[in-house]
C-alpha cells in the first residue's frame, strides 16, 4: 500500500460543540449589555477590548476568553453567571484542541508519539515553528475564509502541538526551510520580526537542528513540495504529505525510504545550522 489517503482538508468539524457554547455565551453577553444600556463600543472601552471583538463574541464568532467573561460579569452585574461558564469554555477549548480536523487526526497522533521528526518547509513554515501571531495570520487569510472561532481553535491547536518539542525525552527534530519562505512577511513586519526571533530561539534547542535552503542554489534535489518524516516510538518511519486539498499519510516502506533519501540530499545542500542561524539573524536586522 503506497499510503493512507486522508479526507479533504476543508473538513471543519473540530469545534462544533464548542461553537454552540460560544454562541450561547455571546447571546447572554448581548442581553446583559443591552440591559445595561451600553453599546458594543462602550462595553469594549470599559473592558479594554475593541468594538469588533465584542461584536464577534456576541455573534459567537470569537471565543469568549475567561478574562473577558470575568470582567463582563462584574461590569454588567451578571451575578456570577458568566464567571461560572469559564470552566466550560476551557473544557470546550481543550476538547476542540484535541479533536483536530478529521484529515489531520492520524498525523497529529503520530506526531505526538514520535521520537524523530523531520520537516521540509518548501512553501510555509512548519506549524511547530510558528508564533501565535504568525499562525493567526495564516489561518485568517486562508481561502475559503474560516470563521473567527475556528481560527482561534486552530491557533490554539497549533500552539498545543509545539509543547511536544519541550517534553522529556524530547524528539530529535530537524527542519529544512526554503529561504523564500523566510522572506515572506506573513502578518506584516512586526509579526515577521517576532517570527524570525522565534526561529533563532527554537534553533538553539538541544534536540532541534534548523537549516535554511538558499534560493541561489543552482540545483535542488526536491521541487515536488513539502513533506514530513516521522518515527513513532516502536514503529517504522512514515511520511506525511499535504498540498492544496489533498493530504496523505505514507506508510509504504519503499516510498518512505525514497522520501528519507531525498530529505538527506536536501539537508546536504542546505546551510549548516550555524550558517542558517546567521542568515536569519541578518534577515532580522533587515526587517
Amino acid at each position: 500500500m503506497a499510503g493512507v489517503a486522508m479526507a479533504d482538508p476543508t473538513d471543519e468539524d473540530a469545534g462544533d460543540g464548542a461553537v454552540d457554547l460560544f454562541r450561547a455565551l455571546g447571546r447572554q453577553i448581548k442581553v446583559l449589555r443591552e440591559r445595561a444600556g451600553l453599546k458594543q463600543k462602550e462595553l469594549g472601552e470599559r473592558l479594554g477590548y475593541a468594538e469588533e471583538t465584542i461584536s464577534a463574541v456576541e455573534r459567537g464568532r470569537r471565543i469568549p476568553q475567561p478574562e473577558l467573561l470575568e470582567a463582563a460579569d462584574d461590569l454588567l452585574g451578571a451575578g456570577g453567571v458568566l464567571k461560572a461558564a469559564k470552566e466550560d469554555v476551557e473544557r470546550a477549548k481543550v476538547k476542540a484542541r484535541v479533536r483536530h480536523p478529521t484529515w489531520f487526526r492520524d498525523y497529529a497522533r503520530l506526531e505526538a508519539e514520535a521520537v524523530e521528526l523531520h520537516y521540509y518547509g518548501a512553501l510555509a513554515l512548519p506549524g511547530l515553528l510558528q508564533t501565535e501571531e504568525h499562525a493567526r495570520a495564516v489561518f485568517t487569510c486562508r481561502q475559503p475564509l474560516l470563521d473567527e472561532v475556528t481560527v482561534d481553535l486552530r491557533v490554539e491547536a497549533r500552539l498545543a502541538r509545539q509543547e511536544g518539542l519541550s517534553t522529556w525525552p524530547p524528539p530529535h527534530t530537524t527542519f529544512v526551510i526554503e529561504e523564500s519562505v523566510l522572506q515572506r512577511p506573513i502578518g506584516g513586519t512586526v509579526v515577521h520580526q517576532a517570527q524570525l526571533e522565534q526561529l533563532i530561539r527554537v534553533s538553539r534547542f538541544r534536540n532541534v537542528e534548523l537549516q535554511v535552503m538558499p534560493t541561489n542554489r543552482p540545483e535542488h534535489p526536491s521541487l515536488g513540495g513539502p513533506f514530513t518524516l516521522l518515527t513513532p516510538k516502536g514503529s517504522p518511519q512514515v511520511a506525511y504529505l499535504e498540498v492544496q486539498n489533498v493530504s496523505r499519510l505514507v506508510t509504504d516502506p519503499d516510498e518512505v525510504r525514497m522520501l528519507a533519501a531525498r530529505y538527506g540530499s536536501i539537508r546536504a545542500q542546505a546551510l549548516t545550522p550555524c550558517e542558517s542561524r546567521t542568515l536569519i539573524g541578518k534577515m532580522l536586522g533587515e526587517s
